[in-house]
């Protein structure tokens, strides 16, 4: 029998339900833990008990996180266009992409309490490392393309040096230099087989949890609509080379808000830019991305899927 709660609720009488059995409790089922999968052109198998319980703890994770994961696949469908090409470019393997995923869930804006930021996380002294130019009026991390380009060749030397795809995935989130140190003094060459701190002997499980959510999202229990995706947007790109005063002022003689100008190059770090040749640097040319109108409406934009497993009709 299944008792009443009586609440007053702005000045509304609600009864609420009260738990005398299990009988009004959604079922809630543990997802099916595959025995083996391929990732980035190699098969993992989940026959060791502590593969399988690691890849269970984040499956199950991911699946119940239910706001996180459905905000993950409608971004992806407007992100992974634009990651994509870049990976097959220099020839990262797609399954790369889910890496993104675990960094940052896609927020083009993600900024870490390490001080990392963008879709890929990159730290300021790695960011200037791999070209990506960073300062006051300029940050490239936030770059989507530039970011994905210094990504790719991050995780290409990285694989020169160890040779599998699990270790380079680790050695993102730890660094190179620790990693290497333990694989060498616990005499192995995967990190599947290394002693690590929680959070990066987490790491790969995650991105393989969401490669497995994001290749089938409806198997896990997420429902979408084509039109519930977020949709990539097209663009017209204007070249500066020159400072720029007021990017307020800027935006306003291209026809968009100074809202806009930003949502859409949030590697733009402030009002203005300065952009001269002297002593210490050349003028740069900058490609500022001013969005189609057409796309920043819902009724006008069209739909994209990018991959049909992600939604039902």
């Amino acid at each position: 029998m299944i008792k009443q709660l009586i609440v007053i609720m702005a000045a509304t009488i609600v009864a609420i339900p009260i738990c005398a059995n299990d009988e009004i409790f959604s079922i809630v089922e543990n997802p099916e833990i595959p025995t083996k999968i391929e990732f980035a052109g190699q098969m993992i198998s989940f026959d060791r008990i502590d593969m399988y319980e690691r890849l269970d703890r984040e499956l199950t994770s991911m699946i119940y996180t239910h706001g996180t994961t459905l905000l993950l696949i409608k971004r992806a469908n407007k992100y992974f266009p634009i990651l994509a090409p870049i990976l097959k470019k220099h020839r990262v393997p797609l399954d790369i992409l889910y890496l993104a995923c675990i960094e940052s869930t896609l927020n083009i804006r993600a900024y870490s309490p390490a001080k990392a930021a963008g879709l890929w996380q990159f730290i300021a002294s790695t960011g200037k490392q791999y070209g990506l130019e960073i300062n006051d009026y300029v940050d490239e991390r936030y770059h989507i393309e530039k970011a994905t380009d210094a990504a790719c060749r991050y995780l290409k030397k990285a694989y020169n040096e160890y040779g599998n795809w699990e270790t380079v995935m680790v050695s993102y989130n730890a660094g190179r230099a620790g990693i290497s140190k333990r694989l060498e003094t616990q005499m192995e060459t995967s990190s599947f087989d290394l002693h690590l701190v929680d959070e990066t002997s987490r790491y790969v499980f995650r991105i393989i949890a969401a490669k497995l959510i994001l290749e089938n999202p409806t198997k896990y229990g997420f429902r979408l609509s084509r039109n519930q995706l977020y949709q990539p947007i097209e663009y017209k790109t204007v070249e500066v080379t020159e400072s720029v005063d007021d990017w307020a002022v800027w935006a306003k003689k291209h026809g968009i808000t100074y809202a806009q100008l930003r949502e859409h190059n949030p590697w733009i770090r402030s009002t203005k830019l300065v952009n001269e040749t002297t002593k210490k640097r050349t003028a740069k040319t900058y490609k500022v991305k001013i969005p189609l109108k057409k796309s920043l409406y819902r009724s006008s934009q069209g739909i994209k899927v990018y991959n049909e497993n992600w939604v039902v009709e």
